[in-house]
């Protein structure tokens, strides 16, 4: 790999793993204002909408400058809304405002590969970010559940500066004061992350034209018989993750009894099996043979179930780490088949906001659909029978459609091909 890829790594590291620890901090910033429960997954419903709104603009300010500058001002939006939730603005609101930041960042962390990397590359470029990113997922949970921890807050609230007020004196309000270090870290990174000398047209800056332009490169990936089965896994991947996220904080809750700020270690050991399977798959599997891992997405979903029936942490352990590395293993090749066909069709920003475009309309959309079920009080053992089999039967849709795309032509043979 080139240099300048490991300091993408770094940058995005360091800004994901501070997004992970916010979200900890933020639902202990609820329960400190005594929020009803079906509050909680609205903060990721919050920090999504802006994926969804934005995406046909996105593209356009991601390609409108190199990449690295465009990751170092959308880093400080986040760290803003970090410093806005301190500064008692409503977890939800502030969160969003995050929410706004990343969904700007995402377009050019995943756009600069493509500048970077030729296509043989990408999925073991895929691998490595989304091990880092799932690396950051473990670490930045566990972090923000120990910031919020009674042993980590009091050892921060005794911190005391002379002659100064600092206003912090909860342990949520302590661990915003971290996560503001961190994210000026990410910053440090991204300053140094390297010109990849792509340039490309001047970007329109009509919203009705970006949007007329967007819709089209929509409709142009969701027609191709590559992107279509590429866009739709990544995007039930995305949905089916967000929602389990929460998930899982419910049933630890629930079935093993744990508070949140251990419930928050299980999260990360589901993050670590994606991080193990996106690395096994970055190393055997080939960009050409990515279609071939889509029935382990269906293994995954026969799998979740199996949570209904764990009554110890122990037990959980080791299924949220299989699970999630059959979740890494499955989507790290699609989402590097995605990138190429979209670099293919279209320019690395386009492609990458109408990626997030799908996944975040389907994460707002399992989310809603969770908040609703929790707001009528389903059980949360029904709900993941009811998860796990619309992720398996969805799965099984896929692969009967690529299939049905193959007896029409030999789709996989476009697999490699340069943009013309």
């Amino acid at each position: 790999m080139k240099r300048g890829f490991y300091t993408i790594m770094a940058a995005q590291f360091f800004s994901s793993l501070a997004d992970n620890a916010l979200l900890i901090a933020a639902i202990a910033l609820l329960i400190e204002m005594h929020a009803p429960g079906w509050m909680t997954p609205l903060l990721k419903l919050f920090f999504t909408v802006s994926y969804v709104m934005l995406a046909p603009f996105v593209g356009a300010i991601a390609d409108s400058m190199p990449k690295g500058r465009v990751m170092l001002a959308t880093n400080g939006v986040k760290a803003i809304g970090c410093v806005l939730m301190f500064a008692t603005v409503h977890p939800l609101l502030a969160y969003a405002i995050v929410g706004f930041g990343a969904s700007a960042y995402s377009p050019a962390k995943y756009g600069i590969l493509t500048e970077l990397l030729p296509p043989e590359r990408l999925v073991a470029a895929n691998g490595w970010i989304e091990g880092t990113t799932v690396g950051s997922i473990i670490l930045g949970t566990v972090l923000g559940g120990a910031l919020i921890s009674p042993s980590v807050a009091s050892v921060l609230l005794a911190i005391d500066l002379p002659w100064i007020d600092t206003g912090v004196d909860t342990p949520a309000e302590a661990a915003l004061v971290v996560i503001t270090l961190i994210y000026a870290i990410a910053g440090w990174f991204n300053l140094r992350i390297p010109d990849t000398g792509a340039r490309y047209r001047r970007q329109h800056r009509n919203p009705l034209t970006l949007l007329h332009k967007f819709v089209r490169a929509n409709k142009l990936l969701w027609r191709d018989k590559l992107g279509q089965i590429s866009l739709a896994v990544t995007t039930l991947f995305w949905g089916a993750g967000a929602t389990l996220q929460f998930i899982v904080l419910d049933w630890a809750r629930v079935n093993l009894g744990m508070p949140l700020s251990q419930a928050a270690m299980l999260q990360g050991v589901f993050a670590l099996g994606i991080a193990a399977g996106a690395m096994w798959a970055a190393r055997v599997v080939r960009l050409r043979d990515s279609l071939r891992v889509l029935p382990v997405g269906v293994a995954m979903g026969l799998l979740v179930p199996l949570m209904t029936i764990v009554s110890s942490q122990w037990m959980a352990f080791p299924l949220l780490l299989v699970v999630g590395s059959m979740a890494g293993f499955f989507v790290v090749p699609m989402n590097a088949l995605l990138q190429h066909r979209g670099h293919v069709l279209m320019s690395a920003g386009h492609s990458i906001a109408v990626q997030n475009f799908n996944e975040n309309m389907n994460i707002l959309l399992m989310l809603g659909i969770y908040a609703l079920l929790i707001r009528i009080d389903l059980g949360v053992n029904l709900i993941i029978l009811m998860f796990g089999a619309l992720v398996a039967l969805l799965m099984i849709a896929v692969i009967r459609l690529h299939r049905a795309n193959q007896r029409e032509f030999d789709s996989v043979a476009l697999i490699g091909e340069q943009k013309h």
